[in-house]
Parts: C-alpha cells; sequence; structure tokens
C-alpha cells in the first residue's frame, strides 16, 4: 500500500492506495458522525459492506445511477437529508461510488454548514485515478457539465483496487481513458502503457498504474490547485471534445468520451504540426486497443456547438489541449467553425 500527500494552500489531503487500504484507514470513521453518499448500482453491490463497516442505521442517500442525476435536485435532496439526519458541523461525508457520486457529494459537504469534513472512497478505476483526487465538485445544470461547483479538498481519499472486481467491462474501459490521457501527460506513464499493451486491464497493472496516474495528478494539483496558471488545465486532454460529445449525444460513459476526444484531438495536433511521427501513431493506437473503432455521430457540427460552454475557452475561441511529445501537451485555440469544420472532417475520413 502507498501513500501520498497533497498539499495545497487550503489544505492537507492523504491519498491511501492499495490493497486492503479501505479496511486499513476507513476504521477512524466508525464512531464519528458520518452520512453517506452512494448511488444505486453502487449500494446494490456493497450494501451489505457498508451497513457492516458504517452500520445499518448509518445516515445516508442513494440516489439513482448515472450522469443525470448530478443535478442541483440531487444536489438539494442530499442537503435536506443531511438536515434532517441531525448532522454537525463536524460530520464526515463520505462519497462511495464513481466520479459522479464523488462530485456531487464533494459539493455537498462543501456546501453544508459552509463546509463539513469529506472522505472520498472512489470504487471505479477513473474515479480513482482522476476525479476523487484535487477537490473539484460540481453538478450539472441545464445541459452544461460541471457548471456549478467548487474547489473543496478532501481530508482523506481512499483508493482501493478491491473494488475492480465489481466493475463491468464498460466501466473499466471508461477508467483506462483516463489512464490513457495520463500517459499523454506523463513520460513514464506512457512507457509503462506501451509496455503493457496487452494487458492493459489486468488486475496487478491497473493496480499499479493507478498509483502512478494519482501521484501525476497530485503534483499538478499542487502547482496549480484552482486553475490559475495553466497547469491544471492539461489534465483537459481530450475533455473539450468529449464532454461536447458527452453532452449532446450522452449515450457511453465519461472514458468512452474522453477517448473519442483524445482521438480527435490528436488528429488536430497532428494536422497543426503539433504532435508527429511514432509518439502519435503510438497514442493512437492506445485508444484505439481500448475504444476498438471510432463510432459514427449524426450532425456531429451541431454537437460541436456544446463546446462553446467549456470553461477554458478564450473569448469566442475553442481551447483544447493536445498531445505534443512524451510528456508535454499543448494549447491549441481555434475559431467555432473551423472547429467544428475539423471534426466532421475528421469523423468521415474514419470512416
Amino acid at each position: 500500500m502507498k501513500e501520498i500527500t497533497l498539499k495545497t494552500p487550503t489544505s492537507e489531503s492523504k491519498v491511501y492506495c492499495g490493497a486492503n487500504a479501505f479496511k486499513s484507514y476507513i476504521s477512524e470513521y466508525k464512531n464519528k458522525q458520518i452520512f453517506l453518499v452512494t448511488d444505486t448500482n453502487v449500494y446494490a453491490i456493497y450494501s451489505k459492506l457498508i451497513d457492516d463497516t458504517f452500520g445499518s442505521n448509518c445516515p445516508k442517500c442513494v440516489f439513482e445511477a448515472g450522469e443525470q442525476s448530478k443535478n442541483p435536485q440531487t444536489l438539494f435532496r442530499i442537503l435536506n437529508l443531511m438536515l434532517s439526519s441531525g448532522m454537525r458541523r463536524n460530520c464526515t461525508v463520505i462519497a462511495f461510488g464513481g466520479g459522479v457520486v464523488g462530485d456531487i457529494a464533494g459539493l455537498a459537504a462543501a456546501l453544508y454548514m459552509r463546509g463539513v469534513h469529506l472522505v472520498q472512497v472512489p470504487t471505479t478505476i477513473l474515479a480513482q485515478v482522476d476525479s476523487s483526487v484535487g477537490g473539484k465538485t460540481a453538478v450539472d445544470m441545464c445541459g452544461v457539465k460541471n457548471v456549478i461547483g467548487t474547489f473543496y479538498q478532501p481530508e482523506r481519499v481512499i483508493a482501493d483496487p478491491m473494488f475492480f472486481a465489481t466493475l463491468p467491462e464498460r466501466e473499466v474501459k471508461c477508467g483506462l481513458g483516463e489512464i490513457i490521457k495520463y500517459g499523454a501527460l506523463d513520460g513514464n506513464i506512457y512507457l509503462k502503457l506501451i509496455e503493457n499493451v496487452e494487458g492493459l486491464n489486468c488486475e496487478s497493472f491497473l493496480s499499479e498504474i493507478v498509483f502512478d496516474c494519482i501521484r501525476h495528478k497530485a503534483q499538478v494539483v499542487e502547482s496549480d490547485e484552482r486553475d490559475e496558471n495553466g497547469a491544471r488545465k492539461t489534465l483537459n486532454l481530450g475533455h473539450t471534445t468529449g464532454h461536447a460529445l458527452e453532452l449532446f449525444y450522452g449515450n457511453k460513459s465519461h472514458g468512452e468520451y474522453v477517448l473519442i476526444g483524445m482521438y480527435c484531438e490528436l488528429q488536430l495536433a497532428r494536422k497543426y504540426g503539433i504532435c508527429g511521427g511514432q509518439y502519435a501513431k503510438n497514442i493512437e493506437m492506445l485508444v484505439l486497443k481500448v475504444l476498438e473503432q471510432l463510432p459514427q455521430f449524426k450532425d456531429i457540427q451541431s454537437a460541436a456547438n456544446v463546446a462553446l460552454h467549456d470553461k477554458k475557452n478564450d473569448d469566442d475561441n475553442i481551447v483544447l489541449i493536445v498531445p505534443e511529445r512524451e510528456g508535454k501537451c499543448a494549447e491549441l485555440k481555434l475559431p467555432l467553425l473551423e472547429y467544428k469544420k475539423f471534426l466532421k472532417d475528421c469523423f468521415d475520413n474514419a470512416r
């Protein structure tokens, strides 16, 4: 088991990563006032573990699984239940689930009584490598992803690979989308992915690479907790296009859309001479190894309009983070019309 201390100007988080992390580090909360947040999919699998760990009468909110629940209505349902359950300012919110659970539970913890303790227990690969670490919390509204949120660091993140055993294949693919993103940002992770390309979903490999991704993200967050100097913006590689497609179509997982976004934005980097050679071929190979093939979308130019709501945008330009070379990415700004034309050409050429 490995430990990372993430220090920012606002707080300090401890991240525990590895086998038995849950059993070893959740025990300190058994005798504290806690409020547990999870979703229907996770609770269906882990209700016994939750009851055995926290007691069958533990105050909790179990909401319908899926991105569609990541909205202000669910947020206020959690806050209402916390209030009616008598939660005090020294209580601890435990986010037990994937990225949606972590985002909305984190925002509830930040808002309730102006901030209570927060522990993230991510149960998916994606949540372990990315969303549970770094303190970004949010809900979606009016078709715009993560438009209401704040930065609020958890005091603990408990990333235990035991949860991977119950993940469906699609969730493993979803997590690999974010892992490959980190491979395009970190030279050491990139080399490990290339060396293990035939065993990306092997449990022992996933356990090791999850820690590497967390370590990279922790370093970025320490240098730029609130997206102020541009370092944290790099973590959005693949996300500008991925988020736009996810919000417009919504029939795939977040990680799959990140992979699709990475594929498209890699082609952009090639077009503008930012990325090329064997490195570009290898990133494309990794993406397609997991994605298998690029899906076809109808009305792709209308989907591209959704990218106008991306928080990275500069005036009327779409701002994208694209691969450049091992361990380095670049920022590319495109007018909307140019971006729309490129996306259409990208999918047309992939047929």
